[in-house]
């Protein structure tokens, strides 16, 4: 068995954390396809597609920087075992949209989702490097960094088959199912998801503690270059909105937009596990991200101007290679860069910081998409991620690798 997948069957917890969050990352696509044609066929307007992804993206963003701080302060295992009920919970709801009138209480159920993800999302991330060995850390990564892209490829897909093979509300019943599963599975998890705390050690108010996260990033040049990564890729996310219109200029229609984000998917998947050699040499590691960042945005200023569809799925299949890759990499080097006492919070800005460059990107993509041509958007969104990444490239050119620190005990002072 190849040396990054038998982490896998070696670890017994790390295995049911990436279990469980296989099936978080699928539960969003289970529900989101199907609302994506429900509503609008109940209501008999297209802009509900859209308030459903900004309800999920925006609350998402606004929370993380104090669900970071509730990672750092409280059991992790709970926040897990917790956000994925409150999520079964959500979906419940949506059983009750059958009408126009009913459609509003998806808004609610999709932003009740979007908080328990909040609290998710940090938690388990900072979580990792407390479940698998310091040496087992890089193929840890690159699994736990190929969920996503996984489970959009497997996800979206099974989500899109169920949903009009069966019905919406099958796939609910399949996204609450799975819900309750992730939560016991998580149950199961036996080894600690944190760090010891020191015994009657102060655990400042919410607001002290992300003051405190800030500080420890502002502080240290290496820490904010690895939380700034992300936002590359995230301003030129708003490609995703002219996928169907890429689709609609090649003459491929639906099918043709569903392969274009089954290959995004494909490609964060492959990604990770291809570049796992790069976690492995710390000086490669600046050097690396900034690559990322620069092929994500060369490729969609070639799907631009492709004048073939197999091209077109091949450069998205690139750029989104690129895409995991950086992902990863910049997860991997704060694992092993921030103290576990702080590893929760560093996350949640990481996270906020991408989140809300995608919802910028998103949105200033959908305002212009109907008085451009969809190439103008493309080249466009790939122009500001290669600018962003020789900007990024250029301060932090004479920065070293990562040291692993984080994995010791350093203690951070207010």
């Amino acid at each position: 068995m190849p040396a990054t997948l038998s982490v896998l069957t070696r670890n017994r917890d790390f295995r049911r954390l990436f279990a469980a969050e296989l099936v978080v990352f699928g539960a969003d696509w289970f529900v989101m396809v199907p609302l994506l044609v429900l509503l609008p066929e109940l209501t008999g307007h297209g802009f509900w597609g859209g308030l459903v992804l900004a309800v999920d993206t925006g609350i998402n963003a606004l929370l993380l920087p104090y669900t970071g701080t509730v990672a750092d302060r409280l059991d992790r295992r709970k926040i897990l075992i917790f956000a994925n009920l409150a999520s079964f919970v959500a979906v419940l709801l949506l059983f009750a949209v059958r009408s126009a009138a009913t459609a509003p209480l998806a808004l609610v159920a999709i932003g009740a989702m979007a908080v328990a993800k909040a609290f998710y999302q940090p938690a388990s991330s900072a979580a990792l490097p407390n479940v698998v060995a310091p040496a087992d850390l890089p193929a840890a990564n690159a699994i736990a960094g190929s969920a996503w892209g996984t489970m959009t490829v497997l996800g979206a897909s099974l989500g899109g088959v169920v949903s009009s093979a069966f019905g919406p509300y099958v796939s609910f019943s399949v996204t609450a199912a799975g819900l309750l599963a992730a939560s016991l599975i998580t149950v199961l998890v036996r080894g600690p998801l944190q760090a010891e705390r020191v015994a009657g050690g102060d655990r400042p108010r919410p607001g002290r503690a992300l003051a405190e996260a800030l500080r420890y990033i502002l502080h240290r040049p290496r820490i904010t270059a690895l939380v700034t990564v992300k936002s590359a890729v995230g301003l030129g996310n708003g490609v995703l909105t002219v996928f169907p219109l890429i689709a609609v200029a090649h003459g491929v229609g639906g099918l043709g937009a569903g392969l274009l984000f089954a290959v995004r998917g494909l490609g964060a998947l492959v990604g990770p596990f291809v570049m796992r050699p790069v976690l492995a040499r710390p000086a490669w590691l600046f050097t690396g991200l900034a690559l990322s960042m620069s092929l994500y945005g060369l490729g969609y200023l070639g799907v631009a101007f492709a004048p073939w569809f197999p091209l077109v799925l091949l450069l998205v299949f690139v750029a989104h290679f690129a895409g995991g890759t950086n992902w990863v990499l910049s997860n991997y080097a704060l694992q092993a860069e921030v103290p576990d006492q702080l590893r929760g919070r560093v996350f949640a800005t990481d996270m906020m910081l991408a989140t809300l460059s995608i919802a910028l990107s998103q949105l200033g993509a959908s305002a212009v998409v109907d008085h451009v041509d969809q190439s103008v958007v493309l080249a466009g969104c790939g122009l500001i991620t290669v600018v962003y990444a020789a900007g990024w490239w250029l301060a932090t050119r004479r920065m070293a690798g990562f040291s692993g620190r984080g994995n010791h005990a350093e203690m951070i002072k207010p």
